[in-house]
């Protein structure tokens, strides 16, 4: 199993306050057997669901300039048209994909293109799934210009859980489809505003596998 490189810093800490908690234990208590055994098996259980969340499986984009890839793993939780009034100032079918704090947390690039306007924003931390989430949590908010002029809008959204996002990309970044544009620590939610006519190719509940499951489709 891969571990992304955002888990390095938090691994090795977990692991080393985790050690020094048992053998301070095992120091200070000495008679405590079954105390002892069951801090080990906590321990033991809660490296391993921080090591969870940092896995980074190799995935394999089949690209295509007429294709919306799933930018993260998830459940979809919104498709609907809304208006969009920070960058795009237009109406848009907004596609939105949860992710628990037991999917991958990379995020992925849904187009290709250059990146037209990049933000990052301060905020609440509310629960992802929150009809307010998307314009109070803290957030990022990236353009990608595609070959023909379309633009697409996607969102990098933090949770309850989720205290940090990361983020790879600048303006004026060329940038692949498929490929890392950032990486949400401990779940959360992405949102993509794809233009009107754009053909949708998944439902509320559908199940993505980032990079790799085809979501909208564009007409040209």
């Amino acid at each position: 199993m891969t571990i992304h490189k955002e888990g390095h810093t938090i691994l090795f800490g977990t692991l080393v306050v985790l050690v020094a908690l048992n053998v301070a234990i095992t120091y200070l208590l000495p008679e405590y057997q079954i105390l002892q055994t069951g801090v080990i098996i906590v321990s033991i259980v809660l490296y391993l669901i921080v090591l969870q969340f940092f896995r980074s499986p190799t995935r394999h984009t089949n690209i295509n300039p007429l294709h919306v890839i799933a930018p993260v793993d998830g459940k979809v939780v919104v498709i609907e048209e809304v208006e969009e009034t920070e960058y795009l100032k237009t109406k848009c079918i907004q596609v939105s994909v949860f992710m628990s704090p037991i999917n991958v947390h990379v995020n992925r690039n849904p187009v290709a293109g250059v990146v037209e306007f990049f933000k990052y924003h301060p905020g609440k931390f509310l629960v992802a799934w929150h009809p307010k989430s998307s314009t109070e949590n803290e957030r990022t908010t990236v353009v990608v210009r595609r070959e023909n002029g379309v633009k697409v809008l996607f969102r990098q959204i933090a949770g309850a859980l989720a205290k940090r996002i990361v983020w790879y990309v600048k303006e004026g970044d060329n940038v692949q489809q498929g490929s890392e544009f950032g990486f949400i620590k401990f779940g959360s939610r992405v949102d993509i505003y794809l233009p009107l006519g754009t053909k949708i190719a998944c439902k509320l509940n559908d199940v993505t596998t980032g990079g790799e499951t085809v979501i909208a489709e564009f007409l040209a």
